[in-house]
């Protein structure tokens, strides 16, 4: 049974007994404190979830998880106002510049993957697929499409109306990139916002409507959704734990991450807490909808955390069709 991804601005995870799932393997040490973390609504549900099993185990250890954005995330992460930043995209250069300005080091460190998932409300019955074109069509900076009909002849002259991801989100910055080809590069009149269960309240109240968000928000209400498969080229293919893993879902496939402030790893209770994270995120990444990394991959990430090494692999590079395994391998 899936975990609801529903979650507030900020949650308070309190202490509780038992496991469900989880062995008492990584209790290690008693450790207590308080971690704080904030950013991406898509990452915020698997670092909830990863909180709520560690803190029955360290009933000591308070964990705030805050959802901002991923750009509002980096932005606090780098002025030293949080311990872990969530994250649906790689820290961006000017990003990475400021936390550096303020003596903030990082440790970059992939947790899942995920599927950008366009949807409709489940009155509309003639979406059967859309193209990247199509897409880029619709949200273009200079789009004026206003009707369905003018996506596609043959679709009824009925207002488009269009839900998504707010302008300091990383599933923004990603699904601008891959659709129109530039960061932030999209058409302002849509309705925007950082909270993923706002936008599936829109799109699942309007018939009109088409809105784009994390994998997970879909899985968890698709019930009240329509998944629309997207053709980057080599047919229509919707996301699915195995589209998405594999690729095949493209161009919306991506990893998505957590960044460790180094000197918050160095307390006992955040150290403890990255580790029992990278350890359960295999288990615990289903249960609120996202499709886990390959087991090399989070190897990888265990290594990288132990060693220290700070730092984004994405920055300054080409990283274009390389996989996880390739870019995590001896950073």
């Amino acid at each position: 049974m899936r975990r609801s991804v529903r979650i507030t601005v900020e949650i308070l995870l309190a202490s509780m007994v038992g496991l469900a799932g989880i062995d008492s393997a990584g209790a290690g040490e008693k450790v207590s404190g308080s971690i704080r973390i904030d950013g991406s609504s898509t990452v915020g549900p698997i670092s909830a979830a990863v909180g709520e099993e560690f803190s029955k185990l360290n009933r000591d250890v308070k964990i705030a998880v805050a959802i901002s954005g991923t750009g509002g995330g980096f932005k606090k992460f780098s002025a030293g106002e949080t311990d872990i930043s969530d994250a649906s995209r790689p820290i961006k250069d000017a990003e990475a510049k400021k936390a550096k300005e303020n003596g903030i080091e990082f440790i970059e460190l992939p947790v899942a993957f995920d599927g950008i998932s366009m949807v409709v409300n489940p009155a509309n019955k003639f979406v059967d697929k859309l193209t990247v074109e199509e897409l880029k069509k619709i949200w273009a900076p200079e789009s004026k499409i206003k009707l369905w009909s003018e996506v596609r002849t043959g679709w009824p002259e009925k207002p488009i109306h269009l839900y998504g991801a707010g302008t300091d989100s990383g599933t923004f910055d990603y699904f601008t990139e891959a659709i129109n080809g530039k960061a932030q590069a999209c058409r302002a009149d849509y309705t925007a916002s950082e909270d993923d269960n706002v936008l599936v309240k829109g799109v699942s109240g309007d018939e009109s409507a088409l809105g784009f968000f994390g994998y997970a928000y879909y899985v968890e209400n698709k019930d009240k959704l329509r998944i629309i498969p997207i053709d980057g080229g080599k047919g229509a293919i919707a996301p699915s734990d195995d589209s998405i893993n594999d690729g095949t879902y493209s161009p919306l496939s991506r990893p998505i991450f957590i960044y460790v402030s180094k000197a918050a790893a160095e307390r006992p209770e955040v150290a403890a807490f990255v580790r029992f994270y990278l350890e359960h995120a295999p288990t615990l990444v289903p249960e609120v909808g996202f499709v886990p990394l390959p087991a090399e991959v989070y190897k990888l990430a265990r290594e990288r955390f132990e060693k220290g090494v700070t730092g984004s692999v994405y920055l300054g590079k080409d990283t274009t069709g390389k996989k996880l395994e390739e870019l995590y391998k001896g950073s």
